[in-house]
């Protein structure tokens, strides 16, 4: 048994918000209250920290299988313990792909050794051809949660629309990365300091919210589900509002350093502030956050992208893979550019990390309540941290090395077990 002591309990499915023992026993929460005392519990003393469900990262890169000198599943997961997170999502676009049911479930062998829940995707095109979609029923049979071609967009709109129908008729949805490649330069790049610094084309807005108001008009005709990642424009977020309010079923992900930072970092951090979506400017950033305060983004994800060093550290930037590792100050930039400054409440930053994106999958996850799963992060929630360059993923690829933010991870609870824990 497990009893974590006189820690403001946070749950923000029930709305539950206030100083409180929870007992663990096994795999479960059994008990949640005012004051506890059980002799044979291990205690751990929570008072002055949050004690909150276990977080939930919808949109990472493991890297496996094929690309595994800059992140595995066991290295991954150990990141994702020490960020907080109890439940994770992985991307499929590894190599091979997770197109087939023995790849699918080579994968899913790896992850089920790990001590918090690592899930997957499979992918919404074999091995991302854009042309030929995948066995949904198949793959979904054998573990995967969802499809998505995450790193490339589905430029075919017939494609799209035959993956939304198989996705309603199997009762799960598509996820999509929204570019149109016709409309970009150079990646990584947003259009405005790529012209004015760099003297190329970059990444144009018009090239993520074009190909949104595609998409979203498509499942609205088809009354399915289409989620939006990493969307990271002003104009992209009037795009999911419109479609929402015309009721179609789309719903959003904003990633942390998308409204926590602009295209200037790209000067002062190189490419470690390299990404895809670009870092954009002030007013997107700023419009992200109202996304967020309204509701239209209602997920946070960190689309975890680790490179090594020697990929990212290359003498022309443009060549450098766009992409940084997040799961690890994703909790801190909420609390830091959300929850400090006034935008969302703690409970309002938790639940686009916890039960929010876990409501769209079937797994049990993301809130805490009696005989519920004994998932749980404890943190404080005002401490302050520098970032160091010392990470439990293989990779250290973060534009946010040296920043100050508040928050600290001090407890991971998996499966009613401590995955981590701060020294």
């Amino acid at each position: 048994m497990l009893l974590i002591k006189n820690g403001r309990v946070v749950d923000p499915k029930s709305g539950f918000d206030q100083v409180a023992d929870v007992l663990v026993d096994g795999k479960k929460i059994i008990k949640i209250a005012d004051s506890i005392e059980e002799a044979s519990a291990e205690i751990i003393d929570a008072t002055g920290l949050v004690v909150a469900p276990g977080l939930v990262d919808i949109h990472v890169h493991f890297r496996e299988p094929g690309q595994t000198h800059k992140e595995d599943i066991h290295t991954g997961a150990l990141a994702a313990a020490a960020g907080g997170f109890t439940s994770v999502v992985m991307m499929a676009n590894t190599n091979p792909t997770i197109s087939d049911v023995k790849t699918l479930k080579e994968v899913l062998a790896s992850a089920a050794k790990e001590d918090v829940h690592v899930y997957t995707n499979a992918t919404v095109t074999k091995n991302f051809d854009g042309q030929h979609l995948t066995d949904f029923k198949a793959l979904l049979e054998n573990g995967a949660l969802s499809f998505s071609d995450d790193g490339i967009p589905l430029q075919s709109t017939k494609v799209l629309k035959e993956a939304l129908d198989l996705a309603k008729a199997n009762n799960t949805f598509v996820a999509v990365h929204e570019e149109d490649p016709e409309l970009n330069g150079i990646l990584g790049f947003n259009e405005h300091i790529a012209r004015d610094k760099f003297h190329f084309c970059g990444a144009t807005g018009v090239a993520e919210y074009s190909m949104i108001a595609r998409d979203v008009m498509i499942a609205y005709d088809r009354g399915a589900h289409l989620h939006i990642q990493h969307l990271s424009k002003a104009e992209s977020v009037k795009v999911v509002e419109f479609a929402q309010q015309l009721g179609a079923n789309v719903t959003a992900e904003a990633a942390p350093q998308h409204f926590s930072k602009t295209e200037d970092l790209l000067l002062i951090k190189g490419s470690a502030a390299k990404m895809n979506p670009p870092l954009r400017t002030e007013k997107d950033r700023l419009a992200v956050i109202e996304g967020l305060k309204s509701g239209v983004i209602s997920v946070i994800a960190t689309d975890h992208a680790p490179h090594h060093a020697d990929e990212k550290n290359v003498d022309d930037i443009t060549k450098a893979p766009s992409g940084m590792t997040g799961l690890e100050t994703s909790l801190s930039l909420g609390l830091t550019n959300l929850v400090a400054t006034g935008d969302l409440t703690l409970s309002e930053l938790l639940a686009k990390m916890t039960i929010n994106p876990s409501s769209m999958y079937d797994f049990d996850a993301g809130y805490l309540a009696e005989n519920g799963p004994a998932d749980i992060v404890i943190f404080a929630d005002k401490e302050e941290r520098i970032v160091s360059d010392h990470f439990a993923s293989k990779a250290s690829n973060s534009p946010f090395i040296g920043e100050k933010l508040q928050g600290v991870v001090k407890y991971t609870i998996c499966d009613g077990k401590i995955v981590y824990q701060a020294s």
